[in-house]
């Protein structure tokens, strides 16, 4: 059983920073990847950032490039998102997700576990 639970949302004035935590249990060594989604109310689910459990190789949508930063810990079984220079366009319900599989991908639907999501919002 595989358990993601985030935290670390909340309101924040556009130019803020927030930082978000993805705390994972169970069949850890399983994970190749794990990344950051995002939904806004009336759109899809779209990738923000993925990170490979083990080597730390890093990518990120071009949206968010250069100003959010994914990290992992791999002592304490977390990941991160780092999120600087936020904008109200960022507002949306991040998700932790996991991939238990080898291979990279920016889908969605090629995540095997999902945490319950937190509720960002950045005021203008």
């Amino acid at each position: 059983q595989v358990q993601l639970v985030e935290s670390g949302g909340g309101l924040v004035q556009a130019g803020g920073s927030l930082r978000l935590s993805c705390a994972a249990s169970g069949r850890i060594s399983s994970f190749y990847t794990m990344g950051w989604f995002r939904q806004a109310p009336g759109k899809e689910r779209e990738f923000v950032a993925r990170i490979i459990w083990g080597g730390g190789r890093t990518y990120y949508a071009d949206s968010v490039k250069g100003r959010f930063t994914i990290s992992r810990d791999n002592a304490k079984n977390t990941v991160y998102l780092q999120m600087d220079s936020l904008k109200p366009e960022d507002t949306a319900v991040y998700y932790c997700s996991a991939r238990g599989r080898v291979g990279l991908s920016e889908d969605p639907n090629q995540y095997d576990y999902w945490g319950q999501g937190t509720q960002v919002t950045v005021s203008s």
